[in-house]
């Protein structure tokens, strides 16, 4: 018997498909009970259906795991070492079911998510904060990309979730926005018109500008050219920068100026001052963006998760 055992029991998985688990649980019921009809009353299970599973369970192994007579029920050397077993493979099993039960609702899983520095401190800390308190076991990869890279990568399937500055649109996208802002005039504190209660956008026609560039975020930057020409005026543009606050750190240390979202510069530090525009010139949104046609339940909790926090 033990040479039997060691040949067939050893080697695993030592069993085909067509076992099923629930020979395995009657088969535990009874090893625990060391009785058919103790074990045949916890499985309500008639002894006769018992007895057949049991039977069917030693010749799909080709052992022998019971003793069994009128008088009593003991377990071969075959049938306690299949007790450690088949209680590891019915606790694998519970495991594995539960993780595909907590995977269709979203709760485990990875996201890739990308956003734009500026949403680096108003939006993306407390929304990936309260998620991992939420969803604990579903993995964040938090990318900090411009809006041009983070459509491609959206497109292309490389990144699951992004966070970029509007106006942008992309076939096969879809924006949601979650967060606006007024925009602010920002100016170094040494500026010459930094000392005005207010500033309209026509007083601007004669500065040099610093812009978040076109070739980054060209939605963005088209909105702030259109705010001026509204003005009456075409920006004496000269430099565009890859980040907000790279051209935030350039104002203050010259005499430029830009148009930037206020988030933006109330993180900022000293050496600098921004003015509220006045009038009604548009706002600045955030929007969340995912691809159309690609969805899971990670991703729907992830972006039910903003909506509702914003």
């Amino acid at each position: 018997m033990i040479d039997m055992q060691n040949s067939v029991l050893a080697n695993r998985p030592y069993w085909r498909k067509s076992m099923e688990l629930r020979h395995m649980r009657s088969f535990l019921a009874v090893a625990e009970a060391l009785s058919f009809v103790r074990a045949s009353r916890i499985l309500h299970l008639s002894q006769p259906a018992l007895t057949t599973q049991i039977q069917q369970l030693e010749e799909e192994l080709g052992v022998r795991l019971f003793f069994r007579n009128k008088r009593r029920v003991e377990l071969t050397d075959a049938g306690r070492l299949f007790v450690g077993e088949a209680s590891e493979a019915l606790e694998r099993t519970a495991k594995a079911v539960e993780r595909v039960r907590r995977a269709s609702r979203g709760e485990i899983g990875l996201l890739r998510v990308g956003f734009v520095s500026s949403a680096a401190l108003s939006i993306i800390p407390r929304l990936a904060t309260a998620f991992r308190r939420r969803y604990p076991l579903v993995q964040l990869e938090l990318m900090n990309l411009r809006t041009t890279t983070q459509l491609e990568q959206l497109a292309n399937g490389t990144l699951d979730i992004g966070f970029v500055r509007l106006p942008a649109q992309q076939r096969g996208l879809l924006f949601t926005p979650i967060h606006t802002e007024p925009f602010v005039i920002v100016l170094s504190k040494h500026h010459r018109l930094a000392g005005k209660k207010s500033l309209s956008l026509k007083d601007l026609a004669e500065e040099s500008f610093i812009l978040y560039g076109r070739r980054w975020a060209p939605g963005f930057f088209d909105q702030v050219m259109r705010m001026c020409a509204s003005a009456g005026f075409t920006p004496n543009l000269v430099q565009e920068t890859g980040e907000m606050y790279t051209a935030v750190a350039l104002v203050a240390a010259g005499e430029d100026i830009s148009i930037l979202p206020r988030s933006v510069v109330m993180s900022q530090g000293l050496g600098i001052v921004s003015k509220t525009i006045p009038g009604t010139f548009g706002r600045s949104e955030i929007a969340l963006v995912t691809r159309q046609d690609v969805s899971s339940p990670t991703i729907d909790n992830f972006v039910g998760f903003a909506k509702r926090m914003d």
